[in-house]
């Protein structure tokens, strides 16, 4: 995208993100700290998918298919749309009034033809044969807990693609506590890898296709996590 578009297409997000806020879709902070974080967000992914997870060297400088799990307000989503103008994306929001909002703004920004918008729940999507083991990357920032993320990202990615999470602020950067190997491994993950100075990432690379049982029927991956 020109320089002169995508400076238009901010300005055009942050209207979008205040509106958002005033629904009450987007948490609390400074809009330009949301946009911060979410280019932080897109920077852990440009490096996880050039090299830093061990892996398959990746062509292109980002991901061709991306998955954003809980888009709520599409922070990070409608960011990495105006970064990566060669990618197509896939947001998935099972609220449906955020939902119907995201549509809105994927129009409003001039990118809804290689931005679907899917009101459903994650496990659903991890069902469909049309979209399972088809996305080079999947993202999320406050979807749920670590077992429950990793059980909805791994059906959707395809061998070699990558999982990128937003970590608390307050976890070591030092460890993975809460990213168990033995579970990824039963998901066909492998190990997970921090990301980051200032904002705490982590990503991990899908190894082996998800196994079929998985995810487990809607509700399950979070009242009986795998860790």
């Amino acid at each position: 995208m020109a320089a002169d578009g995508a400076m238009d297409g901010m300005t055009r997000l942050r209207g979008l993100l205040t509106e958002a806020r005033a629904n009450g879709f987007l948490g609390p902070g400074a809009i330009g700290d949301h946009l911060d974080h979410a280019e932080a967000f897109a920077e852990a992914v440009e490096s996880a998918w050039g090299g830093a997870v061990p892996g398959a060297p990746h062509p292109g400088d980002a991901p061709a298919r991306v998955v954003d799990l809980g888009s709520g307000a599409g922070v990070p989503a409608l960011v990495l749309t105006l970064r990566w103008p060669a990618s197509r994306f896939l947001l998935v929001e099972a609220n449906a009034r955020r939902a119907s909002f995201l549509e809105r703004a994927t129009g409003e920004l001039g990118v809804a033809e290689r931005a679907e918008v899917v009101a459903v729940r994650a496990e659903t999507i991890g069902r469909d044969p049309a979209r399972r083991g088809c996305y080079d990357a999947v993202v999320a920032r406050s979807f749920g807990r670590p077992a429950v993320t990793a059980e909805c990202a791994a059906p959707l990615l395809r061998v070699g693609g990558i999982l990128v999470v937003s970590e608390p602020p307050t976890i070591d950067a030092a460890a993975l506590p809460r990213w168990a190997p033995s579970a990824l491994a039963s998901l066909g993950m492998g190990t997970g890898v921090r990301l980051g100075g200032a904002r705490h990432f982590v990503a991990i690379p899908q190894l082996v296709a998800c196994p079929e049982r998985f995810p487990r029927r809607v509700g399950v991956p979070a009242k009986r996590p795998l860790f």
